[in-house]
């Protein structure tokens, strides 16, 4: 498990280190490029010191603080090239050397040799580098020793401050963990870093979101146990009676009345699970496709054909042009049979249910028409609330059938309008989005 905490304390001491690696190499070649010029320095200083001829070795001599016998050869040759003067010896070294200074290879390490031209001789200054980087190390450490003693504090003050930075998460999360199920009040923001404010944002926004679809799920199933209560008594009853038909022609009547609330029930919970599937959340399980709207209500109206000829109602369809929209074809059927079922259910015997689709536009338009009663100008704004029943209701509704409709259309970005038609009857309009 990635842990944020362990990921800043590797990567802050990781880079701490490289920090200090970095400016110990970088002190090091400072001091190793001082010490150089230094050196250089007491060597011409050391050449211009030395007498013209000399009659032994410097035995002893250490200026600038530098031991000749160690660390310094001095050699002095005459005009023809005859040694008159050296300090010891030192093998291969050269015997004369280019004017000014110049780094060699013997094979006791590299040396820097400085020559000079003094009158009638030649005068020559060697010292080996490993004398410089020595040096050089000295000072590089004395210059680095502080800062990495003062890595274990830098360590612990990086360890704190990966911690204080973190308690804001610290508390979210504990205050998160004390919560029970039904508490969806939001977080407090007082005091949060900026980093984390967005995140708590964003839980609050969440909880928000899950509170109102909790609300919605309770009053869901409340209204639904309610609903349901009525018409399973009306089935004790009603088996109750049958139980009590003292005939054939009693006990037939009884199971009819039987078998026709069953149908009711059954409706019933058929609505109440294709509501369910349509609360709020539940929209993203719907599919998102090309669907010819002319196939699916072909398809609907043929189905419920039969049923309405027995009613006497002329069912049909007005155009036969393809009209595609995006959306889910089962729910899109739902709508369509909602709407027609409605449609068929008010609409007495001789008269008729029209659906026409309007594809001419750049939005699908369905159109459902009845010659009904219509629906009464104070009750059209409340027959999209569920188990919402007007007047005219008759008894096989469910209240349910234009909710779970205005459901769907939400869904699919579409409007719903219904209007009592002048002529007697009610016309209900699905507006979809440009497809």
């Amino acid at each position: 498990m990635t842990s944020i905490r362990r990921t800043l304390l590797l990567w802050l001491t990781a880079g701490l280190l490289a920090a200090v690696a970095v400016a110990t190499v970088l002190v090091y070649l400072n001091a190793s490029d001082e010490a150089g010029a230094l050196f250089d320095y007491q060597m011409r200083q050391m050449a211009a010191s030395m007498p013209a001829q000399g009659v032994g070795p410097l035995a002893g001599a250490r200026p600038f603080g530098i031991d000749v016998d160690e660390d310094v050869v001095i050699q002095i040759w005459d005009r023809e090239g005859l040694r008159i003067y050296f300090s010891h010896e030192r093998p291969n070294l050269p015997s004369r050397a280019r004017l000014g200074f110049e780094t060699v290879q013997t094979a006791r390490g590299a040396w820097r040799v400085y020559t000079v031209q003094s009158g009638a001789t030649t005068l020559q200054v060697a010292q080996p580098m490993s004398a410089r980087r020595t040096l050089a190390r000295k000072m590089a450490l004395r210059t680095v020793a502080p800062l990495l003693l003062a890595l274990p504090v830098l360590a612990w003050l990086v360890w704190l401050a990966v911690g204080r930075g973190l308690a804001p998460v610290r508390r979210v999360a504990r205050e998160l963990q004390s919560r029970d199920a039904a508490t969806m009040t939001p977080i407090g923001t007082e005091a949060l870093p900026e980093e984390i404010r967005p995140l708590v944002l964003a839980l609050n926004e969440l909880l928000e979101r899950l509170d109102r679809v909790l609300v919605v799920q309770r009053n869901f199933v409340a209204d639904a146990a309610h609903e349901l209560r009525t018409p399973l008594t009306a089935l004790k009853l009603q088996i109750a009676l049958a139980r009590r038909s003292r005939d054939d022609a009693e006990r037939a009547a009884a199971f009819a009345d039987l078998e026709r609330g069953v149908d009711r029930t059954t409706h019933l919970v058929a609505q109440l699970l294709t509501l369910a599937r349509l609360e709020p959340g539940a929209e993203a399980s719907l599919r998102r496709e090309r669907v010819d709207l002319r196939d699916v209500v072909a398809q609907v109206v043929a189905e419920r054909a039969p049923g309405a000829a027995q009613r006497g109602v002329d069912l049909g369809i007005v155009g036969d042009a393809a009209c595609p929209v995006v959306g889910d074809p089962s729910a899109l059927a739902v709508l369509v049979a909602n709407l027609v079922d409605n449609a068929i259910r008010h609409t007495p015997s001789d008269g008729s249910v029209d659906t026409r689709l309007d594809c001419a536009g750049a939005r699908a338009t369905l159109i459902v028409e009845d010659t009904g009663p219509g629906i009464p100008d104070d009750e059209i704004g409340r027959v999209f609330d569920r188990f919402f029943r007007g007047h005219g209701a008759g008894a096989g509704g469910s209240g349910l059938g234009l909710a779970i409709v205005k459901r769907i259309a939400d869904a699919h970005g579409a409007s719903i309008e219904l209007a009592n038609r002048p002529e007697g009857g009610l016309r209900a309009a699905v507006r979809f989005a440009g497809s």
